[in-house]
C-alpha cells in the first residue's frame, strides 16, 4: 500500500522545493518480512527537526551513530533552551509492528524540564516534518513514553501521550494527557524491548519485553487541544483537510533533554483489512 499525505504536502509545498526528502510511504509488496529502519551506520531514512532549527538542521550532532548504536545527546549544547528534538521517519506508515530496544545513558541537561528525567519516546501517526513550525516542540501524534526509574517509586513505560490528539478505549473518549500501562519499573541502564501494533485509525498495541501493557482504539486529532502551540497545529491540520481520525502518519524518536541509545529498530507491514 502506498500512503501519501497530499494535504500535508501541498500546505507545505515551499519547503519540498529545497531538495528535502520525499516524505511517503511505500510499504507495498512488503508484507510479511521485518524491515531494518536503522542500517547502524548513518541517518540514512530519517531526517531531524529540532525545536528553533530548520528542517534537516541536526544542531550539535544531537542524533548520531556510535559503535552501531543511535544516540542523542548533549555534549555538544551549552544549554538545552527548550531546543526538543524529534527524527522522523522519511516515509509514513499506516498498518504495521515496530520494534526497537532503548535504554538511557548520563544525565539530562540541567535546564531541561524536571518531566524529561528518564524520559524520551517515539511518536507514531505523527504529523509529517514539513508541517513543522520552527518553534513547534512536538508534532501531533501519539508518543509511545519510554520512561526509567528515578528513585522514586513506580514509574511504568510505554504509557501512551497524546499531544495533539485523542484516542478511544472500549468505545469511550479518553482526554487525559498521560494514559498509563501495565509495563515494570526499569533501572535506566538496562535495555527495553518495546513493540507497537498498529492497525491504521482501527487500534493501537503496546508491548513491552513481548508482554501487552496498553490497548486503545481510534486514535484522532483533538480539536479541544488545550495547549495553544498544539491547538495552532491542529488547526492547521484540519485546514489542510486532514481527516479527525488519524489512518498513518511518520515515526519520530525523540530527543527531549536526557541522552537515549536506540537500536534494533525494525518495522513489520500488516496487510490493510
Amino acid at each position: 500500500m502506498i500512503h501519501r499525505n497530499k494535504s500535508i504536502l501541498a500546505l507545505c509545498g515551499i519547503l519540498l522545493a529545497v531538495h528535502l526528502p520525499a516524505f511517503a510511504a511505500d510499504v507495498s509488496g512488503a508484507a510479511g518480512r521485518w524491515i531494518s529502519l536503522f542500517n547502524g551506520k548513518n541517518l540514512d531514512g530519517w531526517t531531524v527537526k529540532i525545536t528553533k532549527h530548520p528542517l534537516g538542521d541536526n544542531f550539535g550532532d544531537t542524533f548520531r551513530v556510535e559503535d552501531g548504536i543511535l544516540k542523542v545527546a548533549y555534549d555538544k549544547y551549552d544549554k538545552f533552551a527548550g531546543q526538543f528534538g524529534h527524527l522522523y521517519s522519511n516515509n509514513a506508515y499506516s498498518h504495521y509492528i515496530l520494534r526497537l530496544e532503548y535504554r538511557f545513558a548520563g544525565t539530562k541537561m540541567a535546564d531541561a524540564p524536571s518531566w524529561t528525567n528518564f524520559n524520551s519516546g517515539v511518536m507514531i501517526h505523527a504529523q509529517s516534518p514539513l508541517g513543522m513550525t520552527l518553534d513547534q516542540s512536538f508534532p501531533v501524534s501519539m508518543e509511545v513514553q519510554f520512561l526509567a526509574d528515578e528513585g522514586k517509586g513506580s514509574r511504568p513505560t510505554g504509557n501512551m501521550c497524546s499531544p495533539g490528539t485523542n484516542v478511544e478505549i472500549d468505545g469511550k473518549l479518553v482526554t487525559p494527557h498521560v494514559v498509563k500501562s501495565t509495563a515494570p519499573t526499569f533501572p535506566p541502564e538496562e535495555w527495553v524491548k518495546i513493540e507497537v501494533e498498529v492497525h491504521g485509525d482501527r487500534e493501537v498495541i503496546h508491548r513491552i519485553n513481548g508482554r501487552e501493557v496498553l490497548r486503545y482504539q481510534r486514535p484522532q486529532l483533538d480539536p479541544n487541544e488545550g495547549d495553544p502551540q498544539r491547538q495552532a497545529a491542529v488547526r492547521r491540520l484540519l485546514a489542510a483537510g486532514v481527516p479527525l481520525l488519524l489512518d498513518s502518519g511518520h515515526l519520530a524518536l525523540q530527543a527531549e533533554g536526557h541522552p537515549v541509545w536506540f537500536r534494533h529498530i525494525e518495522l513489520l507491514p500488516l496487510e490493510k483489512p
